[in-house]
């Protein structure tokens, strides 16, 4: 094993640190099985979150952390990140003893205190622990959490930004959506960011509107024919002339009426679908 593979030695006061954040995310972990799961009249997830930011207060206000001299490329709470990967199933929820889910939930105490600790972290570091973050986000969308996996990913997110790594923080930033969403309650109010996912990722990716466009295209194009009866390539022609600009009276003079009314929501669906696509495009190329 080499230098750099060995681990760092932890301190006295970085394992009684561990060891109270092991037995927080406990209890932690037992309320919420009865909040999440039992759903048995207790407050919901947010009462959870602001019961999470008080642990992560009264495990600062003892933390002593180790020198600042330590290794700037090794994490203080490496050990139970690397327990939270390994104990977790693939569905924590499943697991039967529970060993998953404080695993889990004591891995996010330790990343929020380490990440708002004294201690000032390196770039590689950043890298870490984001990379525990994004970890930590998938699985407690697994647990039933996924208000605690917006947190999750926010929080990688901002170390993304940190480092300038625009690409990570646009993944982060989808995932933190589609955690927003699954956190919604389910109805109508879910339907816009379902739409929004479908359409584009929440913005993130531009290009699947393309694709939708294409979708597009072809259905006024069919409904066109169905109206016109006219010949393929002078209806594929004026449809899609007609969906990048819109035809004036003189342009659809010899068309039934249907076939106008299709022109014309065709011109309107085109400017809207495009306005969007171009807004989204300049925003990724100049991360707006």
């Amino acid at each position: 094993m080499t230098d750099h593979e060995t681990p760092e030695p932890r301190s006295e006061f970085v394992e009684s640190t561990a060891t109270r954040i092991v037995r927080r995310a406990a209890k932690y972990a037992d309320a919420e099985y009865r909040v999440v799961h039992r759903r048995n009249g207790a407050p919901g997830e947010q009462a959870l979150l602001d019961s999470l930011n008080a642990d992560v207060e009264a495990v600062l206000g003892r933390y002593d952390p180790p020198s600042t001299r330590r290794r700037g490329d090794s994490l203080v709470f490496s050990h139970l990140y690397a327990e939270a990967k390994d104990a977790a199933p693939p569905s924590p929820a499943l697991d039967e003893d529970g060993r998953a889910v404080v695993d889990v939930i004591a891995a996010l105490l330790a990343a929020e205190v380490e990440s708002r600790g004294p201690l000032r972290l390196s770039r590689t570091q950043n890298t870490l622990l984001a990379g525990v973050y994004e970890q930590l986000g998938a699985q407690l969308r697994e647990l039933g959490l996924p208000a605690h996996a917006v947190l999750a990913y926010r929080r990688a997110a901002s170390l993304h930004r940190l480092n300038e790594d625009m690409d990570a923080v646009d993944r982060c930033g989808l995932w933190q959506a589609r955690a927003r969403c699954q956190a919604t309650p389910p109805g109508w109010r879910r339907i816009g960011p379902q739409l929004s996912d479908l359409l584009c990722g929440y913005g993130y990716k531009p290009f699947r509107l393309l694709g939708w466009i294409a979708v597009q295209l072809a259905l006024f194009s069919v409904a066109l024919l169905l109206f016109e009866h006219g010949s393929v390539s002078d209806t594929l022609y004026m449809s899609m002339t007609s969906y990048l600009n819109p035809m004036g009276l003189g342009d659809t003079a010899d068309l039934a009426e249907g076939g106008r009314a299709l022109l014309a929501t065709e011109s309107w669906v085109g400017t809207v679908s495009l306005s969007v696509f171009f807004a989204l495009l300049v925003r990724r190329w100049f991360r707006l």
